[in-house]
């Protein structure tokens, strides 16, 4: 059954939909899908882990989306049970340990001094990047599931009920706030805002990419991702549930039953459009545009014209994660723990992992260093290389 949460609009998580068997081609004319088995391969490359910790218990069986805030020579986790911890990228080591004793729904986000999250019962947090110890906190008007994120000078946070709200970083009193419309049912993920000096760039469930102004919140351009169709009401979620990709003067964006699009940053304009469904960031690499489908395909847009390039089937309805482009191979993660390693050439399968048997939701990172930071549900965090197979 669906997950419902209590406020102002439902939200559905995607082990939901998946337990509704959402169908294939977003029709309900069309067959119920399962879960593609795990692929057997002959793998050619095999991934090796550099270091290894645990971050308390993770997710703690929630449907969070804790990713780790890379931030250069520091990364820093957080488990749900507000756990935190600072950690160097090359060798695993601690630098320091906090314990909020609160549980925590989103984070962790941050700029140059602070780094932020929200607590599940709604307040958002700011934080000393060097210890650990809070600074300032703010009640919120309801739920967060993304990390806040800032500018510096904002910290911004979307709640699940539509609300984007700014608040001044140094001290915590509220800048504004800009409230879109909300559907009756949601997925139960959500995108961080993205927050330049300008402009504040909103992923909502109603279908549409929201630029807001950063100095006092106005609306400054809206952009329709996907536009709800059909009778039943899952037929009509179009959600933007991933971040768009900043790419100089533009974001590329996709929604779920809607499409992926270039968009121009400064009026709103689409540069161009194809008909996508996908509740993951687009990723660039290789002259291609990689997407994970809602259907949990993985596609290789030709960047030039948005011609296909190849299609990986083979990881039907597996949830997988954003793609990231890691060396010369695609990665993505799954729900059952598994990292899929594919040839960006063809998209076959050159290798795989068995990582986290509690699953993998939130998108891969990669480090300065050129190695790549992988999170687990179950608080398995490890930082891993390739190593080619003789």
């Amino acid at each position: 059954m669906p997950v419902m949460s209590i406020g102002q609009i439902r939200s559905v998580s995607l082990t939901g939909l998946l337990a509704l068997a959402l169908l294939a081609g977003c029709s309900s004319n069309d067959t119920f899908e399962q879960p593609a088995p795990v692929p057997n391969i002959s793998a050619s490359v095999e991934l090796e882990s550099v270091w290894t910790m645990g971050v308390g218990d993770g997710h703690a069986d929630n449907f969070l989306y804790l990713a780790p805030l890379n931030a250069g020579d520091t990364l820093y986790a957080a488990s749900a049970e507000g756990e935190i911890w600072a950690v160097d990228p090359e060798n695993g080591e601690v630098a320091w340990y906090q314990d909020l004793e609160e549980e925590i729904s989103a984070g962790v986000g941050g700029d140059q001094g602070n780094l932020y999250l929200v607590t599940r019962d709604a307040q958002l947090k700011a934080l000393s990047r060097q210890d650990g110890t809070e600074l300032w906190e703010q009640d919120l008007p309801n739920e967060v599931l993304a990390s806040p994120q800032s500018n510096g000078r904002l910290v911004v946070a979307q709640t699940i009920d539509g609300k984007v709200l700014a608040f001044n970083a140094n001290g915590g009193d509220k800048a504004w706030q800009y409230d879109s419309d909300v559907p009756v049912l949601s997925m139960r993920a959500a995108a961080s805002p993205l927050v330049g000096a300008d402009l504040v760039l909103a992923s909502l469930a109603n279908g549409k990419l929201m630029a807001i102004s950063a100095e006092n919140g106005q609306p400054v351009w809206q952009y329709e991702v996907g536009q709800p169709q059909g009778r039943t009401e899952l037929e009509r979620l179009v959600d933007v549930a991933g971040e768009p990709l900043i790419l100089e003067s533009a974001a590329m964006v996709v929604g779920y039953q809607g499409k992926l699009a270039l968009v121009d940053l400064q009026s709103g304009e689409e540069i161009w459009s194809r008909r996508e469904s996908s509740l993951q960031s687009p990723m660039i690499g290789n002259g291609n545009i990689f997407v994970a489908g809602a259907n949990g395909d993985i596609t290789a847009y030709r960047g030039n014209d948005r011609r296909e390039v190849w299609k990986q089937d083979r990881l039907s309805w597996r949830q997988p994660t954003q793609p990231i482009v890691f060396d010369d191979y695609l990665m993505v993660g799954d729900y059952e723990g598994y990292i899929h390693m594919l040839s960006l050439e063809d998209g076959s399968l050159q290798g795989q992992l068995e990582f986290d048997d509690e699953g993998l939701r939130v998108p891969f990172q990669r480090l300065q260093n050129g190695n790549l930071l992988v999170y687990g549900n179950s608080g398995k965090m490890s930082v891993v290389k390739i190593r080619e197979r003789d």
